[in-house]
């Protein structure tokens, strides 16, 4: 039978929140290294071909290293994840008058008084000992838990859509307005991905636009910056 919501018309957003976190990270640095490299390329060598391609092996190469990269950094987490609760699963089997303590005294903490921190404790273990554990205990929950092929592939795909923007962009600027163009249709999409983000994880818009756009003008600025430094200087 489902568990009625006291507030229906309101939902909580935090089962979002593994799959919206990678989504955000993968779009947001697609957007921002691809236009970053487009600008930058563009600076020092503002050959049409020459900053296409760097797009395309800026995009290949990021959505690669962005999907291995989460894989393997949210594997990480799983397994650090699944060695706690194996090690729960031991101290149970062979400690549980102290590990119902330690349950106790847990609830004592959240402000339970310490009889009804006792029944609690009890009831809970009887129905399920190690899920009360790993939920109040380790701080784990469904909600939390590490997914890494699930963050691999949200990265990869969002990285490659968002990073398609700026290069689609470049190809369509004339040759000597690409830098300009590629700025203002990466500064949208920046805008359009902080509110889609902050919509999703129902989060306050303007801050996190704000926040999205701020962070990925500033790291443009500093690629072209070097672009054109070491474009001068050739």
């Amino acid at each position: 039978m489902p568990q009625a919501s006291a507030h229906p018309g309101d939902p909580h957003y935090i089962t979002r929140s593994g799959w919206l976190r990678a989504a955000v990270l993968g779009a947001n640095d697609g957007v921002v290294s691809v236009s970053s490299l487009i600008v930058g390329v563009a600076a020092a060598d503002p050959n049409p071909s020459t900053v296409i391609i760097a797009g395309i092996a800026g995009l290949t190469a990021g959505a690669m290293s962005m999907a291995a990269g989460e894989y393997v950094s949210v594997s990480s987490q799983s397994d650090t994840e699944r060695a706690d609760i194996a090690r729960e699963t031991k101290a149970l089997q062979e400690l549980p008058a102290a590990e119902l303590a330690e349950l106790a005294a847990i609830y004592q903490e959240k402000g339970l008084s310490e009889e009804t921190a006792l029944v609690v404790a009890k009831e809970l273990t009887q129905k399920d000992a190690l899920g009360t554990h790993v939920r109040d205990e380790l701080g784990l929950s469904e909600a939390h838990a590490a997914n890494p092929l699930q963050a691999a592939v949200t990265s990869g795909v969002t990285f490659s859509i968002a990073a398609a923007i700026p290069l689609l962009a470049a190809f369509a600027a004339p040759a000597d307005s690409i830098i300009p163009v590629v700025l203002v249709v990466t500064v949208i999409t920046l805008a359009v991905l902080g509110a889609s983000g902050a919509k999703a994880g129902a989060a306050p818009v303007l801050r996190a636009t704000l926040r999205v756009v701020i962070w990925g003008v500033f790291a443009m600025a500093v690629t072209a910056g070097v672009g054109w430094f070491f474009g001068v200087s050739v």
